[in-house]
């Protein structure tokens, strides 16, 4: 063996690669399991049936792994704008030629296969902004770092809302971890988990309850700069008291104004004692997170379509939903993966698989088939694969020489991370179902390439660090 041999052998992350491997594996059985027909146990042999395609795109992904691992991983970061730019060409063309399929028009169709160009736009967009961040001077506590990196993802976000595919876009938010390695403010993420959960409590709550909490939290701020005894905290309690009887007793404007009352006086403490940036942080955050919570019900019935209220609902008020309409994939996968027991009822026989129970259960709902079949334990199994491909991804970004590839890990961990997460959380009912696969398992060409592009080219860039 030469020594270039021993040094790919050496260096190459076995680890990753066995766990790359065994989801494909994973993902082709569950997929024959889903669609399997006692009558034509063969049917991955017939390229024009589901199993045929997807066995097709499977032996395509690992040709695709063998020869982008090839290339030296220099390639990816000098040529990271113009594959960005080709992405974004792809995402333009879609929108003027491409096939609408169930509602989104986000499909290129060619041959009887179909091809989605969001997936490889993730890709593009990973290794633009890995290049960009890792260019000389570049700080991303610079505002006009940010918004050129927010640019970066802005664009395919847009563009694949259009397509009206909103899962695919939201992914695009997964960055946000890149950036948070990178140093962003964590007043931002503060901000941005704060509007979403604001949201979310004015839909689940009374927006007024939110609207008291909210009005509150400011006064315990306040209470808290002024002065730090026991009686501050028992004058706070007090208020609290007092208030939250108003509201029950169905007096809210009474008790929002003693509330409001109780602010502008230790506004005026606060001030008094020269602690301006106190009161110009919380005031303003207090407007605003009151004009979100009663904006919240309005943007909900405005200016989501109808099929987004209903996913919505599904997540966090089921009551208001169908069961045999919104709810019904929901409730049909919970069914399935618990009627799968400790052990599963064994490969090839669930019954609700075999007799189409859940809809889409290829795709959005492939882990049903997992719960199903192989139980809980096959389930832990493939979280825990899944959970050590993304420690073993966060290990070679530590180790990394460059900066670019470190970037680049976290771009994808980051990815990675989104897909995973949703698909199983949709799967249990703890996530809206918004069309996300699950990486290496959903059925679909363009995901099980896009993903295997993504390790491969990380794969190859780990062999840097045994370079002098």
């Amino acid at each position: 063996m030469s020594r270039r041999s021993r040094i790919a052998s050496k260096s190459i992350d076995w680890i990753t690669l066995t766990v790359y491997f065994s989801l494909l594996v994973i993902g082709w059985l569950m997929l024959y399991a889903a669609v399997y027909d006692s009558n034509d146990p063969y049917a991955y042999f017939d390229f024009s049936s589901s199993i045929g395609k997807q066995t097709i795109w499977l032996l395509v992904a690992i040709a695709t792994f063998i020869i982008v691992y090839a290339i030296e991983w220099e390639f990816w970061n000098s040529f990271a704008f113009p594959i960005y730019s080709i992405g974004i060409f792809l995402l333009i063309l879609v929108l003027l030629v491409g096939s609408e399929i169930k509602g989104a028009r986000s499909w290129f169709s060619l041959f009887g296969l179909s091809f989605q160009p969001a997936e490889i736009a993730k890709f593009a967009t990973a290794i633009a902004v890995s290049s960009f961040l890792s260019s000389y001077k570049i700080d991303i506590r610079n505002r006009n770092t940010i918004l050129i990196s927010l640019g970066l993802i802005a664009l395919p976000m847009l563009l694949i809302l259009l397509q009206s595919d909103a899962g695919s876009a939201l992914i695009f938010l997964s960055f946000f971890i890149l950036f948070y390695r990178r140093g962003l403010s964590v007043l931002v993420y503060i901000l941005g988990f704060s509007i979403a959960g604001i949201f979310i409590c004015s839909l689940v709550f009374d927006p007024k309850v939110v609207t008291l909490l909210i009005a509150m939290t400011s006064l315990g701020i306040f209470i808290y700069n002024v002065g730090q005894t026991w009686r501050s905290g028992m004058v706070f309690l007090v208020i609290s008291f007092v208030t939250i009887l108003f509201y029950i007793r169905d007096l809210y404007l009474f008790g929002i104004g003693i509330i409001l009352i109780s602010i502008l006086v230790y506004t005026y403490l606060l001030i008094q004692e020269r602690m301006f940036r106190t009161v110009t942080l919380v005031l303003p955050s207090l407007a605003l997170a009151s004009i979100l919570a009663f904006g919240s019900s309005f943007a909900f019935e405005k200016l989501l379509e109808p099929h987004q209220q209903d996913r919505i609902n599904v997540w966090l008020r089921p009551e208001k939903s169908d069961p045999r309409g919104s709810m019904y994939n929901i409730i049909q996968s919970k069914r399935a993966i618990g009627s799968g027991g400790l052990k599963g009822k064994g490969f090839l026989q669930g019954d609700m698989t075999k007799l189409n129970y859940v809809p889409e259960q290829t795709t959005d709902f492939i882990f049903s088939t997992v719960g199903e079949e192989q139980g809980f334990i096959g389930s832990v199994g493939v979280i825990f694969l899944f959970t050590l491909l993304l420690s073993r991804i966060v290990i070679i970004a530590e180790r990394a020489k460059n900066a670019f590839i470190q970037n680049y890990a976290y771009a994808v961990a980051g990815i990675l991370f989104f897909h995973f997460f949703i698909n199983i959380g949709m799967a249990l009912g703890l996530m809206p179902v918004i069309g996300i696969p699950l990486p290496f398992l959903s059925k679909g060409g363009s995901a099980l390439l896009g993903f295997t592009i993504m390790i491969s080219v990380l794969l190859r860039m780990d062999m840097a660090r045994f370079r002098a």
